[in-house]
């Protein structure tokens, strides 16, 4: 004879993971599985129950939070679930009910716990992506003075590096894209607006490598990119060389949009 197994099935949101934790508190349930929609159901599995995301029961779960964790355990849910990796729904839906279960204060401290540890781990990749977006985003400059840069980070970074491009080019009008996520953010010199193009074939830009059309690009940009591929070249001492440890500080992943790797 099997035990069946208590199946919650929600559809991919934060706000759907909180709905999914309101639930299993609201039918005394502690489900084994936290899946996306489409997903395989385990064998053994009973019927799942199937999570309608609702922010009136998120935002209680979520205020529910703040009074147990502090600002960097609310902190590292929000930049854990930027990961969008499909790995981390489960422990943090059972990080987040043991919060409640528990009721200890600041147990996002607590790194011999399994799921905390995840949600921690998780969370620190997603910042070493953003550190790395400031650090390899690369500018081209248009016609029309606006600069642009495509990227397509492993994680959805974008929402955590726009402030501090705000701060550095606050002068200027620039435009980050995602290419992998289909949106970006827009600057106009005093507001930062999320965009998303209807038609990105149309787009004056290569979303493959991130080249603006020469027909747009300033004719001073191309004497600096190609000022910028000759120093990066003249500075390279060959005797010097360490690939291993180039990829280490710059993954290959970066590279296509990067000028001086084109």
């Amino acid at each position: 004879m099997f035990t069946q197994m208590q199946v919650y099935v929600f559809d991919n949101t934060l706000d759907g993971l909180l709905t999914a934790v309101f639930d299993s508190f609201f039918l005394h349930q502690q489900p084994e599985y936290l899946l996306v929609e489409g997903e395989q159901l385990p064998l053994f599995a009973d019927e799942p129950h199937r999570v309608v995301t609702d922010g009136e029961k998120a935002e209680r779960v979520w205020k529910g939070l703040e009074k147990y964790l502090s600002k960097d355990g609310l902190h590292m849910i929000t930049i854990s679930w930027l990961s969008e990796e499909r790995a981390l729904n489960q422990p943090l839906f059972n990080f987040i009910c043991k919060v409640f279960r528990l009721k200890i204060k600041n147990i996002e401290r607590n790194a011999s716990d399994p799921d905390v540890l995840e949600v921690r781990n998780t969370c620190r990749r997603v910042l070493h992506e953003q550190l790395r977006m400031k650090q390899f985003i690369r500018f081209q400059k248009a016609k029309d003075g606006t600069y642009l840069a495509v990227v397509s980070p492993d994680h959805n970074v974008l929402p955590l590096i726009t402030d501090h491009f705000q701060d550095r080019f606050n002068d200027q009008s620039w435009l980050i894209y995602d290419a992998k996520r289909h949106y970006g953010y827009y600057y106009d010199g005093k507001t930062v607006i999320h965009v998303t193009f209807m038609d990105e074939a149309s787009v004056p830009f290569d979303l493959s490598n991130g080249k603006m059309n020469a027909d747009v690009l300033s004719e001073n940009d191309k004497l600096f990119q190609d000022l910028w591929r000759t120093y990066f070249k003249a500075i390279c001492i060959k005797e010097r060389m360490n690939p291993k440890k180039q990829l280490s500080d710059m993954p290959h992943r970066y590279w296509k949009y990067m000028t001086e790797k084109n």
